[in-house]
Formats: C-alpha cells, sequence, structure tokens
C-alpha cells in the first residue's frame, strides 16, 4: 500500500511483528519512551489508537535486566506489537546482555538511551552525558549488534552543555554508524546537564529542526527520525518533509485522540477505530482480562485521561474516573458510566469544553 508520501508499507513477521531489517517506514511514526508513563497498559490503550505506531517502554536499565524482576520489567502481550524496548547502560557487556534478554521476549527493536539528562542517569553515567563519549556509544551499540538480530537503534541529543551540535552530532552518529547502528531517533535540542532540570529540558534548550535536516543530507542511508516539540499529526507530517520518521512524547500522551490520525495521514490506512468512544471499547476486553487477574482498573484509566479532551463532558470524565475510578472495586461499568458523561457530538472549537 502507497502512503500520502509516496512510500510503501512493509511486511514484518505476523507472529511476532519483528523484522530483522530495519528501514525508515520502521521509525516513521512513533510515541515516546517516557517513566511513569509507558508502561504496558499505556502500550495496549495506544495500541487500539493505532495500527502503525511504533510504541517504546519506558526506559530500563540494565542492572535491573540483568537482577531484577524481568517479567515485570519487560513483560508485554503481543498485541502491543511494534514495541521497542529502551535500554540505558553505558557498559557494552551488560548491554548486550539485556539485549539479547529482551530479545528474547520478542521485541522489535532494542533502543539505547543517550538522551536522556536526569541526575539519576548520569550518575549511572548513561543518558545524555554519553553525548560526550561517542566511541563508547559506538562500542555499545556494536556489542549489541552482535547479540542480537533484531535492529539496534539509538535514541540521542543535538549535544550537551557547551558541546558544538554540528561536531557533536556528527561524532555521535559517525560512531554508530561505524558500529551498526540500524537508526538514529534525534531530540532537537542541546541538554543542559549542568543548571537544568529535566523537566526544562523538555522545554527550554531550543529547538533546531534544521540540524537534524542537515544530518539526514549527509546520511541519506540513515534512518533518522526526529524527536522534540512536535504537537500535532500536521506537525508531524511537516517533519517528515525533511527525516524519515517523527516520534511524539508528551502531545500522545495528554492528547491521545490524535493518534487516531496516524494511521489514515502517515500510512495511508484507515485508522483501527472510528472515534475515542470506539477505542475504549475495543480497549475493553484487555482491560476485562486484566482485571481478572487481579489489576486495578486505576491501571488503565490513569493513562486515558486526555482521551476525550474538547469535548463537552471531558471533565465530567475525569472526574469520575480520579473518584470511583480509583476504588477497588472498579470495572468496566465504572469506565463505562464515565465515558457516558461526554457528548458524542464534537464542538466547533477544540478547546470549548463544558463542566
Amino acid at each position: 500500500m502507497t502512503t500520502r508520501t509516496g512510500m510503501t508499507t512493509i511486511t514484518t513477521d505476523t507472529a511476532t511483528g519483528t523484522d530483522p531489517r530495519m528501514i525508515a517506514q520502521d521509525l516513521r511514526f512513533s510515541v515516546a519512551p517516557m517513566m511513569d508513563w509507558t508502561d504496558r497498559q499505556c502500550r495496549a490503550f495506544h495500541r487500539v489508537l493505532s495500527r502503525r505506531a511504533r510504541l517504546y517502554t519506558e526506559m530500563v536499565t540494565t542492572g535491573a535486566v540483568l537482577h531484577g524482576d524481568r517479567e515485570r520489567l519487560l513483560g508485554f502481550d503481543a498485541v502491543e506489537q511494534p514495541v521497542a524496548v529502551q535500554l540505558g547502560g553505558s557498559d557494552p557487556g551488560d548491554l548486550a546482555r539485556a539485549a539479547r534478554i529482551a530479545e528474547a521476549f520478542g521485541y522489535a527493536e532494542v533502543n539505547l538511551n543517550v538522551g536522556c539528562p536526569s541526575d539519576r542517569v548520569q550518575d549511572g553515567r548513561f543518558g545524555a552525558c554519553l553525548m560526550r563519549e561517542p566511541a563508547l556509544v559506538g562500542d555499545c551499540v556494536a556489542a549489541m549488534k552482535a547479540a542480537v538480530s533484531v535492529p539496534v537503534t539509538v535514541k540521542c541529543r543535538l549535544g550537551v552543555d557547551d558541546q558544538d551540535t554540528e561536531e557533536a552530532l556528527d561524532a555521535l552518529a559517525g560512531a554508530v554508524v561505524a558500529a551498526g547502528v540500524d537508526g538514529l531517533i534525534v531530540h532537537a535540542r542541546k541538554a543542559w546537564l549542568k543548571g537544568l532540570s529535566p523537566r526544562e529540558n523538555r522545554d527550554v534548550p531550543p529547538l533546531d529542526y534544521g540540524r537534524v535536516a542537515r544530518l539526514k543530507a549527509t546520511r541519506p542511508d540513515l534512518p533518522i527520525a526526529i524527536n522534540g516539540g512536535v504537537r500535532t499529526i500536521g506537525d508531524a507530517c511537516d517533519r517528515l518533509a525533511e527525516v524519515d520518521g517523527v516520534m511524539i512524547g508528551r502531545a500522545a500522551y495528554t492528547e491521545p485522540a490524535l493518534l487516531l490520525e496516524v494511521d489514515p495521514e502517515i500510512f495511508g490506512e484507515p485508522a483501527p477505530v472510528p472515534d475515542a468512544f470506539a477505542a475504549v471499547e475495543a480497549l475493553a476486553p484487555t482491560i476485562h482480562d486484566a482485571l481478572a487477574r487481579g489489576m486495578r482498573l486505576h491501571a488503565f484509566t490513569r493513562h486515558m485521561l486526555g482521551l476525550f479532551n474538547g469535548r463537552p463532558g471531558a471533565r465530567a470524565f475525569r472526574r469520575h474516573l480520579a473518584t470511583a475510578g480509583m476504588a477497588p472495586d472498579a470495572d468496566l461499568s465504572t469506565l463505562r458510566a464515565a465515558v457516558a458523561k461526554v457528548s458524542r457530538e464534537r464542538p466547533p472549537a477544540r478547546a470549548a469544553e463544558a463542566a
């Protein structure tokens, strides 16, 4: 099938959702890994909104994978595919072992975090501080490539602190390409490791999409996706004129209904469900099964609060889930009662929301 931009779709293994090759199409649209947000319940919810978006886990450290509860950390449902695991670490041997474990769980891709600016990851010598050590990042990628057959990618920044972004990004890209990386996802901002909090680092450093476009121009064979500041599918389509893919973070989480636009607008295919109301019902069997295993409804609904933003009754929907939805015995009837408070008639202005 041909997409609106003329690229063709790729067939993957229907049993696992994986393909040992990575091409530009694989990174065409994805939802960013976000700590405390993109857990398996969130990913199951996002999957009913888009068949084609690539989903990512929260970052998992190599130490946790090697020594922790692997089923809790890495377990996922096949309905989430295509789904990638993001690893945090800087020891090539540990990353190779963790990547091999993740591959055995069935992940379609292993991604290395070279972009997180928090103090915790700096203390562990991984995340954005690795922008200063491109040779080490290359060694990490090479070790993971030797250990697994699924694609290995890197998510990075333009640079950190006082680094020159032309030199820093070229050095990082050169090292990982030499190591055989399958794709690069670039948050189009610097990270300031001293002076800005992780929250500030998501917004304060200025965006420089042009720098990522220049990298793509010099490395046309490397699949490159852009991340940072993309808030709508229209924004994503604009960015796709310059790079192979777009990764959206907070906008996809706080306004999840925008994911309903991904398949038709980015891939030229019908959305899996016609609207947000149908999405809730599509997710219902997954929620039912999870509740039967002892999970609380809130594990799902905390990710769904923004689903009806812009519709009359959206505030009442959120309020019901924040109260009745928190009860130990809350079930699908609780969720449906919250949905019933939302008008099915969309107002002319998205911001017009009734109480």
